[in-house]
């Protein structure tokens, strides 16, 4: 009995020695967190959060209504306070009986409260429970100012919920059961790994904090993400022109042209051969050229839109006009890159040229009047301090892009992954399409505030008296091309519903639009052998969005080859399948090129 004693003592010891050791690592790399943070590279401080006037304004305007109407206020005080306290004796209950079960109501699902502890213990289920009430208060004070206008209120909400999931307890470790359990589990080594796992981070932003979401390490592009064959047949300041090889004997006569957005690489639609959109349009049979944009350094501070059309659109357009010897080319624009297909086509319509046969907009915002959930960043205060940022930098940085999609879904893309990450001490996954994602790219200062004053706040290209662009004045409604707009229901970048204005005023006589299920990614990247997201069509476009989707015949499966079936009818006969470029356009490097691996001084 006596030496089982010892010998249980010894195994303690022996655990809460190793525990030691590995917490005294842990303030060895405290230094290193220090050094870290102290190389922070450093922002306008206004991207940090709005200013100070819109909280001035929702407190005055909440402490107006309390005045106006005492007993609303009251009757919410009380409910929070009586909320509070019972429950709070439920838990004194609770403890002095000496129970570990799960109350009768464990509140709602969420999944960041997974862990069976959540529910079963009654010091995590007190501290859950208390966090949801206290949640719930926020977000009843928030709701309940009303003399805003709709933008403050719609800024105010998001800015209260950042500060909701920010407070979630599953964020700290005394109050993250999974976390702790970790830690005993590994005696204090998952602490270790955690905290390196964020020095890592840190020294890889310049000490800006952006958590890392995939294993970097497990992709090459152009090793094992962005493999379609193919040649780098064109090279200026703004653009690589990729053309793939053909898969078939025989091609459409009329080339495709795709133009992807320049926030974020061309190769999300290649990132492997069971989902490659690219390799699957070559093996329909077409000859498809992929654009694939610089990403800037400072010397690009002059270059705005303007660039993108002159230097990149019409350029390419005329590059594989020149390669195919034809007469027009069939183009594609996703994201902001249909933007500014749509600002080229009109600029084309203005000078008479007739290039483009079609265009095909992937998940593509012409108009700006909604602003859906970017809202709170497409105010006056925050698009200053993005033209002080690009005053001194002549770039808006890839980090602040990262940074604001991704606290549009802050507990998917910001605290789960620091969690699992810093608390957890998990390395990141090998997860392709999250690598793609933080593999973003700068922004050229100009093209930025062009961007964003001109068409997001302006909505200059929508509005009759249109953008100024290139020496002419642009509008939505020269747009004449046969068009083909493909959106997504649940896209939070380009909402359908924008889209489709969009599309209702341009001056096309032939225009489909298709709403896939699924978001911004998801339902671009949607191969038909998946047979995962279906896809909604509706030829009447006369009526508002709602009356397009009750009247729309929802469709299983791809939307892939019903735009193939549409894109065949405006891409010629079948010629011999072309080799790649010509004695004019020689390989300059094989696919996918050198801009998309280079990484630019900043």
């Amino acid at each position: 009995m006596t030496t089982s004693d010892d010998d249980g003592s010894a195994v303690q010891g022996e655990h809460l020695g190793r525990l030691t050791e590995n917490l005294k690592k842990v303030e060895a790399l405290s230094k290193r967190l220090i050094g870290a943070m102290s190389d922070k590279t450093s922002h306008h401080p206004g991207l940090n959060a709005p200013d100070q006037e819109m909280f001035a304004k929702a407190a005055t305007a909440y402490w107006t209504g309390a005045l106006q109407n005492p007993a609303k206020l009251l009757e919410h005080q009380i409910e929070f306070w009586g909320k509070s306290v019972k429950h709070f004796a439920e838990a004194q209950q609770a403890l002095a009986q000496g129970e570990l079960a799960a109350p009768a109501d464990p509140g709602p699902s969420d999944r960041r409260f997974s862990n069976p502890l959540w529910d079963s213990h009654p010091y995590f289920n007190f501290v859950k429970q208390q966090y949801l009430i206290n949640a719930g208060a926020i977000e009843q004070a928030f709701s309940s100012v009303e003399s805003l206008d709709t933008k403050e209120k719609q800024r105010l909400k998001y800015f209260g919920q950042q500060i909701v999931d920010m407070m979630s307890p599953t964020n700290f470790l005394a109050t993250n059961p999974d976390a702790l359990e970790r830690a005993l589990e590994t005696e204090g080594q998952s602490l270790v790994q955690g905290l390196e796992n964020l020095i890592d981070d840190l020294e890889a932003n310049d000490g800006e904090l952006v958590v890392r979401l995939a294993d970097e390490k497990a992709f090459e592009v152009g090793g094992n993400i962005a493999t379609s064959p193919g040649d780098v047949v064109f090279r200026n300041r703004m653009m690589e022109i990729i053309q793939y090889r053909p898969t078939t004997e025989t091609v459409r006569e009329i080339p495709i042209v795709l133009f992807p957005p320049w926030i974020n690489k061309f190769y999300i639609l290649d990132l492997k051969e069971q989902n490659s959109l690219i390799k699957w349009i070559t093996d329909q049979g077409y000859t498809l050229f992929v654009i694939s944009w610089v990403n800037p350094d400072h010397s690009y501070d002059d270059v705005g839109m303007e660039g993108y059309i002159e230097d990149g659109m019409l350029t390419a357009i005329r590059e594989v006009k020149a390669i195919c010897k034809t007469e027009q080319v069939n183009a594609v624009g996703y994201c902001i890159a249909g933007t500014t297909l749509a600002l080229t086509l009109a600029l084309m319509k203005k000078r008479g040229d007739k290039s483009v046969k079609s265009a095909t907009f992937f998940t593509a915002l012409t108009d700006f009047s909604e602003q859906g959930e970017f809202t709170p960043f497409l105010q006056d205060d925050f698009i200053d301090a993005i033209e002080a940022e690009v005053a001194e930098q002549g770039i808006l940085r890839s980090y602040i892009m990262t940074r604001t999609f991704s606290f549009l879904r802050s507990n998917d893309l910001v605290y789960a992954p620091a969690v699992r990450s810093y608390m957890l001490g998990e390395a990141p996954p090998a997860f392709d399409l999250l690598y793609w994602n933080g593999d973003s790219t700068n922004l050229p200062g100009r093209m930025a505030v062009q961007y964003l004053r001109g068409l997001c706040q302006q909505n200059a290209f929508c509005e009759k008296d249109g953008i100024e662009m290139l020496g002419e004045t642009l509008r939505v409604k020269d747009v004449s091309v046969p068009l083909m707009s493909i959106t997504c229901e649940t896209d939070h970048i380009a909402a359908w519903k924008d889209c489709y204005r969009g599309v209702q005023q341009m001056g096309s006589r032939s225009k489909t639009f298709l709403v896939s299920e699924s978001g911004h990614i998801a339902g671009i990247v949607n191969p038909p052998s998946k047979k995962k997201y279906g896809h909604y069509t509706n030829p009447d476009l006369s009526g508002d969005a709602n009356s397009w989707m009750e009247g729309a015949t929802f469709h299983e499966g791809s939307w892939w080859p019903r735009w193939d079936a549409w894109l065949s009818k405006r891409s010629g006969k079948m010629v011999p399948a072309r080799g790649v470029g010509d004695s004019e356009h020689p390989s300059l490097d094989p696919a996918p090129g050198t801009y998309v691996v280079a990484r630019p001084k900043t």
